[in-house]
């Protein structure tokens, strides 16, 4: 007999409720802290760089130079797509989503490195690794074939952030540009047990392989309530057109409470989140850099979050995340919005890595339960006797 349960047992999202032990991200949600194996994720952000991270979450410790420059070399040696994946994209209808793009893609990366149930640590890493470093040439040709461009090959002199920019647009890129994206790599590429990590971990905890489980983390970020929210952010600052708009903007569709501020809010945090002051910080420093429309529309940003903050929003702990400013950050670079969730999912692949190997280890499937509230003992008709 099935053991029965109360129906305030249930948790509607699974809201609180802890899946596992993790090693891995710690969010500290009173103090505004994150950590990364134990390493402060505002010192990662200043001083590390996006591959040093994707080792730490890989191997869960941070490498000797030795151990990085073999890394490096690894990196290097898989940046280069594939012929079969290069014909794959131009394939992809032009009109396609790019991050159904992306799931089209790595999919097919699966059925090209072959043997994909061998889910051991090396096994593993070694995809991941394969996979992170080709992840800017798949987003930016992916984006080149949809606009009618030819593909650039990577280039081994610049990092995975270096190598993203050029691709997509064919610029060279002042370093601080570089840093900027390398930093928000770092700090989108892990936040615990959300939406996309719980989807692929729950794939693996099936015995299903890397390459499925990375695909259900992308079809999760993928969804408008998880990945897009800096894409929805960017296209409110371009709405409303100027910082001089924002007060009558804000009144007729915040304060009104017509509209929900995008960028805004965060599940886990009721306080600023702890990544925002990052991407802040940086367009504080480089404004003086922007042409005339990025600085318009990164005022317009500012504006309306000096508003926000003296609104009925900070009463009630709501404060921008870390999407409010990193869309600012992705126009100012020039990157079109079409790639700003793509790049969110180049990065979270160390994270959905690192649980999705840690969970294994102690696996058991995830299998969560319904409570049915439907109706019982119901009498079958005949086909031939119902109206």
């Amino acid at each position: 007999m099935s053991m029965m349960i109360e129906k305030n047992d249930i948790h509607k999202g699974l809201k609180n409720i802890y899946v596992t032990e993790s090693r891995i991200c710690l969010i500290d949600h009173k103090k505004g802290k994150i950590y990364y194996f134990g390493y402060d994720l505002d010192v990662l952000a200043e001083k590390s760089s996006f591959e040093e991270v994707l080792y730490l979450l890989l191997y869960g410790r941070l490498p000797s130079k030795r151990e990085f420059n073999i890394f490096i070399d690894k990196i290097k040696s898989s940046m280069r797509l594939e012929e079969e994946l290069r014909n794959l994209i131009q394939l992809i209808p032009k009109d396609v989503e790019l991050m159904e793009g992306v799931r089209t893609v790595i999919s097919y990366l699966g059925n090209l490195n072959g043997n994909g149930l061998d889910m051991t640590d090396k096994a593993i890493r070694d995809r991941a690794i394969d996979l992170v470093a080709k992840m800017p040439s798949i987003i930016a040709y992916l984006y080149r074939n949809r606009v009618g461009e030819d593909f650039l090959e990577p280039r081994e002199d610049l990092s995975l952030a270096g190598n993203l920019l050029y691709l997509l647009t064919g610029n060279e890129y002042d370093v601080r540009d570089v840093k900027g994206l390398d930093m928000s790599l770092i700090l989108y590429a892990e936040h615990g047990m959300n939406a996309s990590t719980f989807a692929a971990t729950v794939v693996a905890s099936t015995g299903s392989d890397y390459y499925s489980s990375i695909v259900a983390g992308i079809g999760a970020l993928r969804g408008p309530l998880h990945g897009y929210a800096n894409t929805a952010a960017l296209e409110q600052f371009i709405e409303i057109g100027g910082p001089e708009n924002v007060e009558k903007w804000f009144e007729e569709n915040i304060a009104s409470r017509k509209r929900r501020l995008m960028g805004f809010g965060h599940r886990l945090y009721r306080i600023h989140d702890p990544r925002a002051k990052h991407y802040k910080r940086w367009l504080e420093e480089n404004m003086n850099r922007f042409d005339t429309e990025s600085r318009r529309v990164v005022e317009t940003a500012f504006k309306l979050y000096e508003v926000a903050m003296n609104s009925f929003l900070a009463e009630k702990n709501i404060y921008p995340n870390c999407d409010y400013w990193s869309a600012q950050m992705y126009y100012a670079l020039k990157l079109p919005k079409e790639v700003y969730t793509p790049i969110f999912a180049m990065s979270r692949i160390s994270g959905w890595t690192a649980h999705i190997m840690e969970y294994i280890k102690e696996n058991v499937l995830i299998r969560p339960r319904a409570y049915y509230i439907g109706e019982r003992d119901k009498e079958f008709i005949p086909l031939e006797e119902r109206e």
